[in-house]
C-alpha cells in the first residue's frame, strides 16, 4: 500500500509528464502497483487539479465489458471497470455537430467513439438499472480523445487508473433529452445501435471502424451501473451527482489520430446524429 507521500510523488510526475508532452516509465515497474495504490495517485491528482483551479465535472469510464483487453495495451491480468475524473478544462461541446480540435501537447493520441449521459438526479446508493436510467437527462454522442504517457500503449490496468484513466479530451454533440419511454428502453435501444468510424485527409476519406453494442451487457447504461457500485466502495471519492456528466467508454478500437485529420462517425439504430470533428 502507497503512502500518502508516495501517491503525491506519483501524482506530481504524471501531471509534469502531461505538462512536458513526454513519456515516463510504467509506476508499476518501479512500484507495486494495487489498484486501491492507483485510486489513491488518482484522488491526489483530483486534489492537485482542484487546488490549481480546474472542476471535476463528470467521470470517464473504462475497461468495463467484453472487450479484448490486449488491443487496448493492457499487459496485466486485471479484469475490472474503471473509471477517472473530467474537468472543466477537458470537457467540450461541438457547435452543431462540427468542430476543431487541438492536438498540440497530447500524448500518443487516440479517439474513441462513446455516448455520453448527464445525470438529471442524483441516483441512489442501490440503485437498479432502470432505477439509474430514470436519473438520466440527456443522451448525447462524443469524441474521447484519450492519450497515453507510457512507451507503445502499454500499461497495467493500474498504471491506466493512475494515469488520468488515459482521458484527455472529451468532444461531446448535440445532447438528446430522454422521455420516460426512452429511459425505460434505453438498454435494448442501444444494444442494437451501430456506429461507423471514417477518417478523411486532403486525398482520402476512408473507413477505419465500425462498433455496436450486440449484447445488453455492452451497454452504456451497464458501464454507468458498474461505474456507480464501484464508488459506492471508494469512500474518497464523491459520490456520484445529479449534474455530472459520464462518457460510457468506446465502442471501436482506440485508434491513433494526427492534425490534418477529420474523423466523421454515423449511427443506426438510434436517433442520435454522428460527429465530425477535425484535428490540428
Amino acid at each position: 500500500m502507497l503512502m500518502s507521500s508516495q501517491a503525491s510523488r506519483y501524482a506530481h510526475q504524471l501531471l509534469d509528464a502531461r505538462a512536458h508532452s513526454r513519456l515516463i516509465p510504467l509506476i508499476s515497474e518501479s512500484e507495486t502497483l494495487s489498484v486501491e495504490d492507483a485510486y489513491d495517485i488518482a484522488y491526489s491528482i483530483r486534489n492537485i487539479r482542484v487546488a490549481q483551479g480546474e472542476q471535476p465535472i463528470g467521470r470517464k469510464i473504462g475497461f468495463v465489458v467484453h472487450k479484448e483487453w490486449s488491443r487496448y495495451g493492457v499487459i496485466d491480468d486485471t479484469r475490472i471497470p474503471t473509471w477517472a475524473p473530467m474537468y472543466d478544462s477537458t470537457v467540450r461541446f461541438a457547435e452543431d455537430n462540427h468542430g476543431k480540435q487541438s492536438l498540440t501537447g497530447a500524448i500518443q493520441p487516440r479517439i474513441e467513439p462513446e455516448i455520453v449521459f448527464k445525470l438529471g438526479k442524483t441516483p441512489q446508493p442501490n440503485a437498479t438499472l432502470d432505477e439509474l436510467a430514470d436519473c438520466l437527462e440527456w443522451m448525447a454522442h462524443g469524441f474521447e480523445i484519450v492519450d497515453c504517457p507510457f512507451a507503445n500503449w502499454e500499461f497495467t490496468v493500474a498504471d491506466s487508473i493512475a494515469a488520468f484513466g488515459l482521458h484527455g479530451t472529451l468532444i461531446i454533440g448535440e445532447p438528446h433529452v430522454l422521455s420516460s419511454a426512452t429511459k425505460h428502453h434505453l438498454p435494448q435501444i442501444l444494444s442494437s445501435a451501430s456506429v461507423s468510424l471514417s477518417c478523411n485527409t486532403e486525398t482520402s476519406s476512408v473507413l477505419r471502424a465500425a462498433g455496436f453494442c450486440n449484447d445488453e451487457m455492452d451497454s452504456p447504461l451497464h458501464a454507468l451501473w458498474h461505474m456507480h457500485q464501484l464508488v459506492q466502495k471508494q469512500s474518497q471519492f464523491r459520490q456520484l451527482q445529479a449534474g455530472e456528466i459520464i462518457t460510457t467508454g468506446t465502442w471501436t478500437d482506440a485508434l491513433p489520430i494526427k492534425a490534418g485529420q477529420t474523423w466523421v462517425t454515423a449511427f443506426s439504430g438510434v436517433t442520435l446524429p454522428g460527429l465530425t470533428v477535425s484535428f490540428v
